[in-house]
């Protein structure tokens, strides 16, 4: 599903990573912790094609994102990656239901059902016409996760998804994440300070400036 081969990134003169390989099997979850500061947000930009890399390749279903444009990459995200931020980024101007429509829209595929279905199926059920900003923060971060699956892409990948919640709703919300990625076979890319979210991973590798390791 997806293959990184000797990544390296730099901001100006100052590296934040190097040397990283990793490969990501179909329907693989795998978890990746590091210290502050240490380029893991960075790194998962990378492998959606969000961000750009000074040196190696990341490919996505066999394709090479360096090779792309800014506008296929993005249509290749589209297809096949679901992105779940720490931030959520909804937008508070369209109720739940249409923010998790937007990836089918997007795709030219809309459906009612299927959004209806992602909701209960995240725990949202019957909240489609509620706006962002009468949901708790557990209730907008399974928002972000609907969104992210809806369109059932291959590749999911959550930068500190339960980072901004308290521990049980924490558990709820990775409850929800894995149940849905294992449903359809996606894989899943999870970035975390959470020992308790790690422990989960069928893998866990620990990202460094020089690398990354089991």
């Amino acid at each position: 599903m997806l293959q990184v081969r000797d990544l390296a990134k730099r901001y100006l003169d100052t590296p934040v990573f190097a040397d990283v390989s990793l490969d990501v099997a179909p329907g693989e979850f795998v978890a990746i912790v590091g210290e502050s500061g240490v380029g893991k947000s960075t790194l998962l930009n990378c492998m959606a094609g969000l961000d750009s890399w000074d040196q190696g390749s990341v490919l996505l279903k066999g394709t090479d994102l360096g090779t792309l444009a800014d506008d296929q990459r993005a249509l290749l995200r589209r297809r096949h990656v679901g992105f779940v931020f720490q931030a959520f980024h909804v937008l508070p101007h369209l109720d739940v239901a249409q923010n998790v429509a937007l990836p089918l829209l997007l795709l030219g595929q809309p459906d009612d059902t299927r959004v209806q279905a992602m909701l209960e199926a995240v725990g949202l059920a019957g909240l489609g016409g509620r706006l962002p900003q009468q949901l708790s923060g557990g209730q907008l971060q399974r928002v972000a996760i609907a969104r992210a699956l809806v369109h059932r892409p291959g590749l999911l990948l959550a930068d500190e998804p339960t980072g901004n919640l308290d521990p049980s709703t924490a558990t709820r919300v990775m409850d929800a994440l894995m149940a849905q990625t294992r449903e359809h076979g996606a894989s899943l890319v999870l970035v975390t300070h959470s020992e308790a979210a790690a422990a989960r991973a069928d893998r866990v590798l620990h990202l460094s400036s020089d690398g990354i390791t089991n």
